[in-house]
């Protein structure tokens, strides 16, 4: 964990600091007031080195326990963003802010990582056009993971639309308190049904699995609303 190596990469040694190593996520009761802390505090608390303490946390939670690590430079993010070949996505679940979801701290990006692009890179760093930041949110990744009749608003394709307001989208997660729901998302249509009404859920769920082109199940063709 402390020796540099091109063999495996070690989150590690890339936060510089376990003061930038943020636990998110135990399965174990007795861990959960952990949950926010960085590693270095837990370490202290523990009276153990950093090292010594998350392989202690590893075990006695049986999992490999979930973090942040705060290794991304923000300047080197604003070089990335208007490549014409970059496109976004997020690999945080997306869970409800009640019940058994809340025993564990989430990712800000579950809630803003979409809004975010549009709000903080388009609409003021002015990065890209918004047209741009559209079809690296949608047209781009549906064709890198090789989505059939997906991401565009194209005759024969399946009706998924998002309607947003350019002036007023904006996320609010923080990692103080991730569970904030981005504003500024009008109407939301899935698979040609409306979920999102003025901003509201509608109770809707036309959701289905999307499969791309490794797929072997059932190849029947689906209704396109």
């Amino acid at each position: 964990m402390t020796t540099p190596t091109s063999q495996w990469e070690s989150l590690f040694l890339a936060a510089g600091s376990p003061e930038k190593v943020l636990l998110l996520s135990f399965k174990s009761e007795a861990l959960k007031p952990y949950t926010g802390k960085t590693l270095a505090e837990v370490a202290r608390s523990r009276g153990k080195s950093p090292e010594e303490t998350a392989m202690d946390l590893v075990v006695e939670d049986d999992s490999r326990v979930g973090a942040a690590y705060f290794i991304i430079s923000e300047d080197n993010i604003r070089k990335q963003i208007p490549l014409p070949w970059v496109s976004f996505g997020s690999d945080e679940e997306s869970s409800a802010p009640v019940g058994v979801f809340t025993r564990y701290q989430q990712h800000p990006r579950a809630y803003g990582n979409f809004a975010r692009v549009l709000a903080k890179y388009v609409r003021e760093e002015k990065l890209m056009p918004l047209e741009a930041a559209v079809r690296k949110l949608a047209a781009l990744p549906a064709e890198n993971l090789g989505l059939k009749e997906r991401g565009r608003l194209q005759v024969g394709y399946f009706a998924d639309v998002a309607v947003f307001d350019p002036a007023k989208i904006q996320d609010h997660a923080t990692f103080d308190n991730p569970r904030q729901y981005a504003t500024g998302m009008v109407h939301v249509f899935v698979n040609g049904v409306q979920v999102l009404r003025d901003g509201e859920h509608t109770g809707a769920k036309p959701g289905r699995v999307v499969h791309g082109p490794g797929w072997k199940g059932d190849r029947s063709p689906a209704a396109k609303p």
